[in-house]
């Protein structure tokens, strides 16, 4: 597939529509495993793929084709998630952080967990919560850059951060309840 991708790209560069037609498609469940997590619902996350898309068609000519080309579409779909959700106007993040409480993630009942149920607590987070939780958790950045990201305060992002947590820690308590109980 590398050497087809290369094609792919090549034709991307010179604005074929086949070609961009063929990213897509190839690259589509890759890029809604990203935007779901972010979204409040399908529909959010199609719309910041197709938003993620028409910035890697526009900016293609920026990409350093001496490198991988999913970390370089990972950075622009999960920019694109951001900018959505500060867009969105969703992003109440004001709260500075209070007394954090210390969480610990035990892995015996994150087990007793299906991956599915687990994502369906995430999505279920406010916006807010379930950005800086992605960001953090899953995308690996650090709170000044999820801060700068978002242009809340590192306060902000560590008491959201806290939150989620604290949230989905009430979730899985309460799903082992009804489900092991």
């Amino acid at each position: 597939m590398e050497e087809n991708l290369t094609t792919i790209l090549k034709g991307c560069i010179k604005s074929d529509r086949k070609s961009q037609q063929l990213l897509y498609k190839h690259f589509y469940a890759y890029g809604m495993s990203i935007c779901i997590r972010y979204a409040e619902d399908e529909n959010a996350a199609i719309s910041i793929l197709n938003d993620s898309f028409m910035k890697v068609f526009s900016r293609i000519k920026k990409y350093d084709q001496t490198k991988s080309f999913k970390p370089w579409l990972r950075v622009v779909i999960v920019n694109t998630a951001i900018d959505y959700a500060k867009k969105k106007n969703k992003l109440m993040m004001k709260e500075e952080l209070k007394e954090a409480q210390n969480i610990s993630e035990r892995e015996d009942i994150l087990s007793r967990i299906g991956y599915k149920e687990l994502m369906a607590m995430v999505q279920s987070l406010t916006l807010a919560y379930r950005t800086v939780f992605n960001m953090y958790v899953i995308d690996g950045f650090k709170h000044e850059e999820i801060a700068q990201k978002l242009g809340i305060s590192v306060g902000s992002s560590k008491s959201n951060l806290s939150k989620a947590r604290a949230k989905l820690r009430e979730k899985i308590t309460e799903s082992l309840q009804v489900n092991h109980g």
